[in-house]
């Protein structure tokens, strides 16, 4: 088994390391911790599985709700008069023609009074 090389630099001042002034402090290694991570030690960090910029989900602030207006209505009728739309809001532009149960998320107060005006009921889900 070869001799360690570090064996021939014990009992001098720097162990080769050049002047004494080297191998001082953490700037000589790039910086401390993550420092440099997307800059000069990008490669480093890319084998150690950092990632660069956002990820993840982030909830949104507000749910945004889609609308349908009440005159859209009759064309999406099945054969017993329901209409399901799930997370929509009713708006009151436009005329009812038949009776309908209609079931949404939310509703006007004029697509409540235009629906149960012609006999229809009005459904929060």
């Amino acid at each position: 088994m070869p001799k360690k090389s570090v064996k021939k630099f014990r009992g001098t001042r720097t162990c080769g390391g050049g002047t004494h002034k080297n191998r001082r402090g953490a700037g000589s290694h790039g910086g401390r911790g993550n420092a440099g991570s997307f800059k000069h030690h990008i490669i480093r960090a890319r084998m150690r599985g950092q990632l660069l910029g956002n990820y993840g989900f982030h909830r949104p602030t507000t749910v945004k709700m889609d609308f349908i207006n009440v005159g859209d209505l009759e064309r999406m009728t099945d054969e017993n008069g329901h209409v399901d739309l799930g997370l929509v809001k009713v708006l009151g532009k436009g005329k009812l023609s038949k009776k309908l149960t209609v079931s949404a998320a939310g509703f006007s107060v004029t697509a409540k009074e235009k629906i149960t005006a012609v006999g229809g009921e009005v459904v929060v889900a």
